[in-house]
């Protein structure tokens, strides 16, 4: 599937404040209310982090996103943490067994 890069405004070196937005019909498809959590990989790295499903924000039909401060350090070391105003990079996001997610470049 394809994501967008997003980020609440703020741009902490941490990486707190970024995540990915998934589109609703792709949510659907891919993610199950009953989890709890999702583990996300990324791309040409080691690092796994656990990402929270488990609230409204991300079942609603206006916010879907994915928001961890390993998002954010990701998308700061790979040169995607800012762009220009409504034109955020693009992502492939792909579906493993056992609610684990890879995200990379397109």
């Amino acid at each position: 599937m394809i994501v967008t890069a997003w980020n609440n405004g703020q741009h902490f070196e941490t990486g707190a404040g970024y995540g990915i937005k998934i589109n609703a019909e792709d949510r659907d498809k891919f993610f199950k209310r009953e989890w709890k959590f999702i583990t996300l990989q990324f791309e040409d790295s080691t690092i796994q982090t656990r990402v929270n499903i488990d609230k409204n924000s991300f079942w609603n039909s206006t916010c879907r996103e994915l928001i961890n401060m390993e998002i954010g350090m990701w998308l700061r070391n790979n040169h995607f943490a800012t762009w220009p105003k409504n034109q955020p990079p693009k992502f492939r996001l792909e579906s493993l067994p056992n609610h684990c997610f890879l995200l990379g470049r397109l």
